[in-house]
């Protein structure tokens, strides 16, 4: 080889290499966490907020690029995390943001930085992880664009984003409570849906009837004299294509979510790419993000609401509503006609038919490995435990440590957490349609491991609760993972006959999937990624109540977990005395 061909392959690499390390960058943040006196739904309350901000700033970044996070507590008695809701962690397992899973919590006045690769694009937020915080409002939406020379396999004129979520007026630690309280008090409905933090309590805008609506708009109409509850307002020209990213943070409350006059195509769901379909309106379930592209082909001359209801439970709590303004309208012009109705709160059919709508698009997406080394069924029940309301999974309340399980694993503290492996299945004979017949549950903090690499599946079992005729719809969602969703099913799962209908060519790849009434769900994913990861219901009082396992694979291979990831419990002695 010459010299010169020599120097211009040299001088070829060293080009490439530094194009592809200016491609992605640090992106560095300062956050102060804090209690802030805020108005979600025009009634006075406090929230946690980030930097005086409610909700919290949104983070943008680029598919490859490193975000660093610097935490400071200004919580005077309650220790936080973070969670980034849909980021795998690969390689930084102590970053999960999971309170005594990934890491202790930070302290007041303790600062902790968190330090990842967002290493995919697409729709993803963050949230506390420690005890109810999310439902007081510590969340915010996290934006990953396509790497540079990358592109959508779908085009789009702008851009806008929405996060979903519910409120209550009684307080978080009200609510913990009464949920570990004898005789136990329910959270309730809540009294508002926020839509990007604004809702509207007790005012004619939200509290209407879509079979009494009249016009002109009544004189009650809300008199908003506060802008932190004014509703939010989507500013778009007429005749262009959006995307819509659109995330649910609620505690409770499963959505259905509708434009008025207005189709949408899915082609987005939990950062990973869909067939592209058109629908009217959207179920969305907690943890759950998607984008859709919406044409403004309509009228330009009126504006149109854009509309959030209650799904799976009887509701109790008014729609909440954005605005989606046309350009050259004021964005203070109400719509000229009612928001769009939703489907009947306890339609399960509906809700199943959409689900099953949602394919992978196969083409830009992994297919599932044909076949699954370990399955693992889990039976969601509700139970009892020394008079204790619990959820139980195959009759185990999930119970966290106080070390937290990655740095009690990385340094053999065996005696952390319980040794006995939690049951793989439940008794054949279980009828999932009466309430459980021993109501009494026990609690364990017990991991699953899994060999790394290794394909599991996980059935997902529904089950009726402690009362007669019920049960509810459950969104579970899986940490450090995506995972594809194999299939749905009515009444209990069975093996030799159900598993032949798995959707091996296209399934869509999630990272939160719903668990519908005396129903299962089939989920597949890839033990790839060392550490150790919650799988849980992303309803907020559930996992509080014990609705969760664990998962490990690969812990051996965890690099150095930084020391203000581990200061507390058991590691916390490692740490003072060597």
């Amino acid at each position: 080889m010459s010299s010169n061909l020599s120097s211009f392959i040299f001088c070829f690499c060293l080009v490439f290499l530094l194009q592809s390390a200016c491609a992605s960058k640090a992106r560095h943040l300062k956050w102060e966490l804090g209690y802030l006196d805020w108005a979600p739904d025009c009634v006075q309350s406090f929230v946690i907020g980030i930097n005086g901000q409610y909700p919290g700033p949104t983070v943008r970044a680029k598919a490859g690029d490193t975000l660093v996070v610097e935490v400071t507590n200004k919580l005077p008695t309650e220790g936080v995390v973070i969670h980034w809701h849909g980021i795998r962690q690969l390689g930084t397992p102590w970053a999960d943001g999971t309170a005594a899973i990934s890491q202790c919590a930070i302290n007041p006045e303790e600062t902790f930085v968190y330090r990842f690769v967002v290493d995919k694009a697409g729709t993803f937020f963050y949230h506390a992880h420690y005890g109810m915080q999310r439902s007081a409002g510590l969340y915010g939406s996290l934006i990953v664009n396509v790497a540079d020379g990358q592109k959508e396999p779908f085009d789009y004129d702008g851009e806008l984003s929405l996060l979903l979520s519910d409120w209550w007026h009684q307080n978080i630690y009200q609510q913990m409570l009464g949920l570990s309280s004898i005789p136990f008090k329910w959270i309730g409905e809540p009294q508002s849906l926020l839509i990007q933090g604004r809702g509207q309590f007790n005012c004619s805008l939200a509290r209407y009837s879509q079979t009494t609506w009249t016009y002109p708009w009544p004189e009650t109409m809300c008199a908003f004299n506060n802008t932190q509850c004014t509703p939010h307002v989507l500013r778009v020209q007429p005749n262009k294509t959006y995307r819509l990213r659109i995330a649910s943070v609620t505690s409770l409350a499963s959505l259905n979510f509708a434009i008025g006059g207005h189709k949408m195509v899915l082609v987005e769901a939990d950062g990973n790419y869909l067939e592209p379909t058109t629908v009217d309106k959207i179920d969305i379930y907690s943890g759950e993000s998607y984008s859709v592209l919406i044409r403004t082909d309509q009228s330009p001359s009126t504006n149109y609401w854009v509309s959030i209801n209650v799904r799976g439970r009887k509701p109790s709590t008014p729609p909440g509503l954005a605005i989606l303004n046309y350009y050259p309208n004021p964005h203070t012009k109400l719509p000229a006609i009612p928001p769009p109705p939703s489907p009947a709160w306890n339609d399960t059919s509906y809700s199943i038919s959409f689900a099953r709508k949602i394919l992978g698009k196969s083409s830009l997406n992994p297919r599932p490995p044909p076949v699954a080394q370990r399955r693992i069924i889990l039976l969601n029940t509700q139970n009892k435990m020394n008079g204790y309301t619990k959820w139980s999974i195959n009759n185990v309340s999930l119970s966290l440590p106080v070390t937290p399980y990655l740095g009690s694993i990385k340094f053999g503290l065996s005696n952390a957490f319980d040794s006995v492996v939690p049951p793989e299945n439940f008794p054949a004979d279980y009828d999932i349609m009466l309430p459980p017949q021993n109501p009494n549950t026990t609690t364990s903090t017990g991991i699953f491991r899994f060999e790394l690499n290794a394909t599991v599946d996980v059935i997902l079992q529904n089950a009726n609760t402690l009362t007669s005729n019920n049960s509810e719809l459950h969104p579970w969602h899986l940490h450090g993972h995506d995972f594809w969703v194999l299939g749905y099913g009515d009444g209990k799962f069975d093996e030799k006959r159900d598993v032949k209908g798995f959707n091996l060519r296209n399934p869509p790849l999630r990272n939160t999937v719903t668990l519908f009434p005396y129903g299962w769900t089939a989920l597949r994913f890839v033990a790839d990624n060392p550490g150790v990861w919650p799988f849980h219901c992303h309803i907020e009082p559930h996992l509080h109540m014990g609705m969760g396992v664990i998962f490990a694979e690969g812990e051996e291979l965890v690099g150095k977990i930084p020391l203000s990831a581990l200061g507390c419990g058991l590691t916390r002695n490692l740490l003072i005395h060597g």
